[in-house]
């Protein structure tokens, strides 16, 4: 079934059953078909149509879950970009992917004057709440839009989303989604977890990113109800929890380490709770640990998956103990680890992860030579390295760049960050090589401590004793207040990098 006809056999099931809420207000599954529709139709009022690209620039608003559907409904092509991103930023994007239609929240920084004139597609430019020069306004436009678009047939392998997975610097790169895969996270969260129509959850996590679109992926489908956050912020977040009686959520690992932190942590009644997932190879399973005494009652479970493959991908089953491991793909997945020859390596041994299957993109837009470089032999190659147990089970250590080789040895970054975090003192902690002319390489920490905690250089590299082969242990450690982060929670290692490359 197409996103419309999901959302509409909903809207006729449960037409006044929340679909999400935001803010405090229901929208039911009736007005969030209405609304789209009548977006559609204005969308396809004027021009947009079966295939054109609509790029969307809006934060965690509901206008953002509307946009997206009325793209679906005109067969069109959505491309999210992250609130977060600078007026370059955008350009880039909207000019590398062509977009027609920009819907958008403009910033002073980011003017629709200077939209249009860099971006040579881009007919029109839709804001919302409040008027923009240069742009067209939501609420007018809806407001004058017929009820019901033109009907479009799409084919399951015709462009649904463009993703950019990076493009803050340099090339941007556009992870292409076909219709036909908006039906794998649904799917893949069927195959993992158990749904109830009557689940209540919540979406912290941004939706220009894939975490955070698969909640109203899922919710269309399945028919349960979301509170939409406009960003994360942990006291209120475990605050909705408790008020809303939440089922289940997904974070990624730096979300939980910030739940952790909260002194009013222990006072939630966190009963409602039947399963929680961390995506992003976790690199503290303590801290999950930790987090999951206060929940006994739910599954705590690990998973793993790309925008590149329609995530999730691999979760662990539940009931399973083995909580450093992401898990077993879904059967329609296969998962192998190959060495640098492209070779499948023993069991037991670390190379790169790589998958074959319906939900791995087609490729990168506009980009035959990243999507070679990544598609070879009918494998997509993660830049995630990886072992498999005898069970089937996958083991992320780390990705590529994350491997730091200390004279010959092979250093995990993500396994030396574990093994800080054990520390009862340390909040969060990030380790990248840094260039050394002795040794090739070394390891370097940035660490953040607990409230009112101090720690020095040598009561750090004593502990790492206690836990870490004498190689893998940093050489310097740097103190910070905090760690930066991007849209999706997790660590900004390319800044650090920078930094400790000055």
């Amino acid at each position: 079934m197409t996103p419309l006809e999901l959302l509409e056999k909903q809207a006729q099931d449960h037409p006044e059953k929340p679909a999400f809420i935001f803010k405090d207000t229901a929208v039911t599954f009736r007005q969030l078909s209405e609304t789209s529709l009548r977006l559609a139709a204005a969308m396809s009022d004027l021009g947009v149509k079966k295939g054109d690209r609509v790029a969307i620039y809006l934060p965690n608003w509901p206008e953002y879950l509307y946009s997206y559907v009325a793209v679906w409904i005109l067969g069109a092509c959505a491309v999210p970009l992250d609130f977060m991103l600078t007026a370059e930023e955008v350009v880039s994007c909207v000019a590398h992917c062509r977009a027609t239609l920009l819907i958008a929240k403009l910033k002073a920084t980011v003017p629709a004057a200077s939209l249009t004139a860099s971006c040579a597609d881009l007919r029109h430019i839709i804001t919302c709440h409040g008027p923009a020069e240069g742009a067209l306004s939501w609420e007018t436009l809806l407001a004058q839009a017929h009820a019901r678009p033109p009907a479009v047939h799409v084919d399951g392998k015709d462009p649904a989303i463009i993703f950019y997975t990076s493009g803050t610097t340099g090339k941007p790169k556009g992870v292409l989604v076909n219709y036909a895969q908006l039906a794998a996270p649904p799917q893949g969260m069927a195959h993992f977890v158990d749904f109830d129509a009557n689940d209540m959850t919540l979406c912290a996590l941004p939706l220009s990113h894939l975490g955070g679109l698969i909640y109203l992926e899922v919710g269309i489908t399945f028919g349960f109800t979301f509170v939409l956050m406009e960003r994360f912020i942990p006291l209120e977040f475990l605050k909705n929890i408790q008020h809303y009686k939440a089922n289940w959520f997904w974070l990624v690992p730096s979300m939980y380490y910030a739940l952790l932190q909260l002194k009013e942590f222990e006072n939630f009644d966190l009963s409602t709770l039947r399963w929680l997932v961390t995506f992003g190879a976790s690199n503290s399973p303590d801290a999950l640990r930790r987090f999951h005494r206060y929940c006994p009652q739910a599954h705590l479970l690990n998973g793993w998956g790309m925008t590149e493959t329609n995530a999730p991908t691999v979760v662990l089953p539940v009931g399973s103990q083995k909580i450093e491991s992401v898990g077993r793909p879904a059967p329609w997945v296969e998962i192998k680890i190959f060495d640098e020859q492209d070779q499948e390596v023993a069991c037991g041994q670390v190379g790169e992860v790589v998958v074959r299957s319906w939900v791995v993109t087609d490729g990168y837009y506009n980009d035959p030579e990243a999507t070679a470089a990544s598609m070879r032999n009918g494998w997509f190659h993660t830049g995630d390295l990886g072992r498999l147990d005898p069970e089937g089970l996958l083991y992320i250590v780390g990705r590529k760049k994350e491997m730091i080789k200390v004279s010959g040895e092979i250093v995990f970054e993500p396994e030396v960050e574990a093994a800080l975090l054990k520390h009862p003192d340390v909040a969060e902690a990030a380790v990248i090589g840094v260039p050394d002319k002795l040794r090739g390489e070394i390891p370097q920490a940035f660490v953040v401590l607990k409230a009112d905690k101090t720690l020095s250089e040598e009561d750090l590299r004593y502990f790492c004793r206690q836990h870490l082969a004498h190689f893998k242990i940093p050489h310097r450690f740097a103190f910070r207040s905090e760690l930066l982060k991007n849209r999706t929670g997790k660590v900004d290692k390319e800044t650090l990098r920078a930094e400790a490359a000055r």
